[in-house]
C-alpha cells in the first residue's frame, strides 16, 4: 500500500506524524511520507492518521 501527502492541502499540524511516525515527518512545514511503500506493521497506523487528517491531505493506493 502506497500513501501520498498533497502537500497543496497540507497545513502541516502533524497529525499524521504524532499518529504514525514510522510513516510520516515534516519536511519544509508539510507533512511527507518516508517510507513508500508502507510495510504491513505500519498499515493500521498509516490509514489512522489519513482518517485523522483535518484536511485529508493524506490519500493511499
Amino acid at each position: 500500500m502506497k500513501f501520498s501527502v498533497d502537500r497543496e492541502l497540507c497545513i502541516g499540524c502533524g497529525a499524521c506524524e504524532s499518529t504514525c511516525p514510522d510513516v510520516f515527518e515534516q519536511v519544509d512545514g508539510k507533512s511527507h511520507v518516508k517510507l513508500n511503500p508502507v510495510p504491513e506493521a505500519y498499515r493500521g497506523d498509516a490509514l489512522q492518521a489519513e482518517e485523522g487528517c483535518p484536511v485529508g491531505a493524506i490519500a493511499h493506493v
